[in-house]
């Protein structure tokens, strides 16, 4: 497995504006370590105690995301050193951020997650939560988070056109939701969407950030 190859090759597919976050989950710090001396800097973890452990052993300049299914007793653990969180599904997970960022001194970039695919094992709030969200007096009072755009997972399926049809959606979502609540502010900028089995629909739906694993460090190493 060359991962600097795979790294290239992919950087090379992807528009300049779009952003690669490589994701790293179960594969071990010296595969990770061929990524970040080909020069990337952007990972991705799904799981708290994983992303904890990288960081503490990886380079200092790594800009880490946390990427998967986030629970608020957990929440402390990678504020005090995370980029990103993609996966904000609800007013209490945001509130719960916002605490543990102010008792660091930190304002955190999140992305609201939409549950985007026919699955039922797919996290997110549909479209109406979001719009409650953002209209909350909860809401209102967080100064330590702040929301620089979408996330959504497609559904697992052969079906290109369901794909693409769910990404269009959220990047639907995405335009509604910039004109109602952030149209004077640039950071609401992110739609984290596709995967490395569909990053191309998600591309060119108007993804802004790719989320790839398996294309750039081969299959997922399980214990």
């Amino acid at each position: 497995m060359n991962v600097a190859r795979n790294l290239e090759f992919i950087l090379k597919e992807l528009p300049s504006a779009v952003k690669l976050v490589a994701v790293t989950k179960t594969h071990p710090d010296d595969v990770i370590l061929q990524a970040y001396h080909a020069g990337h800097r952007i990972f991705g973890e799904n799981k708290v105690q994983e992303l904890v452990s990288k960081h503490q052993n990886l380079p200092g300049d790594i800009e880490w995301h946390m990427i998967g299914h986030l629970q608020t007793n957990k929440v402390k653990y990678i504020v005090p050193f995370v980029h990103l969180i993609h996966s904000v599904d609800s007013i209490k997970l945001l509130n719960t951020i916002d605490r543990e960022a102010a008792k660091n001194g930190r304002v955190i970039d999140c992305l609201l997650q939409l549950k985007i695919a026919k699955e039922e094992t797919k996290y997110g709030m549909d479209s109406d939560d979001v719009l409650a969200m953002l209209c909350s007096a909860d809401y209102k009072q967080c100064s330590n988070v702040r929301i620089t755009g979408l996330m959504g997972m497609a559904t697992f399926t052969s079906d290109e056109s369901q794909i693409e049809k769910e990404f269009e959606n959220l990047a639907d979502t995405f335009r509604k939701i910039k004109d109602s609540f952030f149209k004077e502010k640039t950071y609401f900028c992110e739609l984290s969407m596709g995967m490395s089995d569909d990053y191309k629909i998600a591309v060119k739906a108007g993804s802004t950030m790719v989320r790839i694993g398996s294309l750039i460090f081969g299959e997922r190493k399980y214990q």
